[in-house]
């Protein structure tokens, strides 16, 4: 099993690659070295301000998880991504984004509510992608880093729990919050939400989704509505997901 020590270089090294890729970063020339927190804070053109504005012009609810300033700049650190983007602004400023009660969350540098760091959370998880948001079904947003092939680098994919397939959005990050704060949800989960949706997920942390049985991916369990639903941890729908999808299909 990787050490956390490799894991955390794997990550650092695919976050590395997506900023030499993507507009959402600082541009640089090659691959750079560790940098300290001071070169990583932004005060000139700080990512934070377009994101609050964003926020502010919101179609949907979006709720600010207070951040833990000695957290934020760990998460920071390890991410290595300024806050000049948007991705180093939503780390360095927010504990996470909670989008429509929690039905969707955004990953930041933690908060009570949501007790995920983004690199915390994508230790040990497959190369090649870097997970940046879930949904309350155990739906996964990933940023490509290599693993969905190199004509899609940097956009994000979306891994549906109701067919076990990772769906490409042709979205960067930026403009993955965006359809988050803005886009039509309700058209996109039209299949995957049912009555009273809002308040059975209004008790759940950002830490914990909802299991359905039937199996949201069979036959029987298409119809949402009458499918048994109890609270599992997050990351029990991410294996669960996962090892399904291997079985199914083999490994990514």
């Amino acid at each position: 099993m990787p050490s956390k020590s490799h894991s955390v270089h794997c990550l650092r090294y695919c976050l590395s690659l997506l900023i030499l890729l993507l507009p959402d970063y600082d541009l640089l020339a090659q691959v750079p070295a560790t940098r300290p927190l001071s070169e990583l804070v932004n005060t000139q053109e700080p990512g934070w301000e377009l994101v609050s504005q964003w926020i502010r012009e919101a179609k949907n609810k979006v709720q600010v998880l207070p951040k833990t300033p000695a957290r934020a700049d760990s998460t920071l650190l390890a991410a290595q991504v300024t806050t000049r983007s948007p991705m180093g602004a939503v780390i360095y400023e927010t504990g996470g984004l909670l989008i429509e009660g929690g039905w969707l969350r955004v990953l930041g540098s933690g908060s009570p509510k949501m007790n995920r760091t983004l690199m915390g959370w994508n230790e040990g998880k497959p190369a090649g992608m870097l997970l940046v948001a879930d949904d309350v079904l155990g739906g996964f947003y990933a940023l490509n880093g290599g693993a969905f092939g190199q004509e899609s680098w940097g956009k994000v994919f979306y891994f549906a729990p109701d067919n076990l397939r990772w769906e490409a959005t042709n979205k960067s990050y930026s403009e993955f919050l965006l359809f988050c704060f803005s886009g039509d949800l309700q058209a996109y989960y039209r299949n995957l939400r049912w009555k009273g949706w809002e308040q059975e997920i209004s008790a759940l942390t950002g830490n914990q989704g909802l299991a359905c049985y039937p199996f949201l991916f069979t036959k029987e369990g298409k119809n949402v509505g009458k499918d048994k639903r109890g609270t599992v941890p997050i990351q029990e729908l991410w294996t669960f997901g996962q090892d399904m999808q291997q079985q199914l299909d083999g490994p990514l």
